[in-house]
């Protein structure tokens, strides 16, 4: 591989790091409109598991908008360890653990997730978009803060 392709390479593989911040920060930040322009506009595969399953990314910002859109449900995302794969100059994949918290200051709880997701990329236009993801949760835990004392509601594997 000469130069040119290896500086390509990591120009990709930067370009797809920001394409996945974007997405966290468009989830922590209510912005359906930002998570929709992270996923490519044609078909793609979206599997969150419990829930949900979608063959284009409006399935997926329509959920996240009804789920996630509130002032009352507080989020952080914290994607982390990327394994990145350039395949060519318009495919990738990537693998990223997830952390994740949400607050939900009206059925007052507290959920930790830790996570997987396996990505597909594609490049449309000069940007990366993703165009396949699964995300598998591998822990989690919820707790009621319900009367200032947190209290286990749930733990486990998955």
């Amino acid at each position: 591989m000469d130069l040119s392709d290896r500086i390509s390479r990591l120009e990709a593989v930067e370009a797809i790091r920001q394409l996945k911040a974007r997405y966290f920060h468009s989830c922590d930040g209510k912005d359906p409109d930002g998570m929709r322009d992270c996923f490519a506009a044609g078909p793609v595969d979206i599997d969150y598991g419990a829930l949900g399953r979608f063959t284009d990314r409006e399935g997926l910002v329509r959920l996240f908008t009804q789920l996630g859109c509130h002032p009352h449900i507080v989020e952080m995302h914290h994607g982390v360890n990327p394994d990145i794969t350039v395949i060519d100059g318009d495919h990738a994949r990537g693998t990223w653990s997830l952390h994740y918290q949400q607050i939900d200051t009206v059925k007052q709880t507290v959920t930790q997730l830790g996570a997987l997701y396996d990505d597909a990329y594609v490049r449309v236009g000069g940007e990366w978009k993703i165009s396949a993801t699964r995300c598998k949760v591998t822990s989690s835990v919820m707790l009621s803060i319900a009367g200032g004392v947190p209290s286990v509601l749930h733990a486990g594997a998955a």
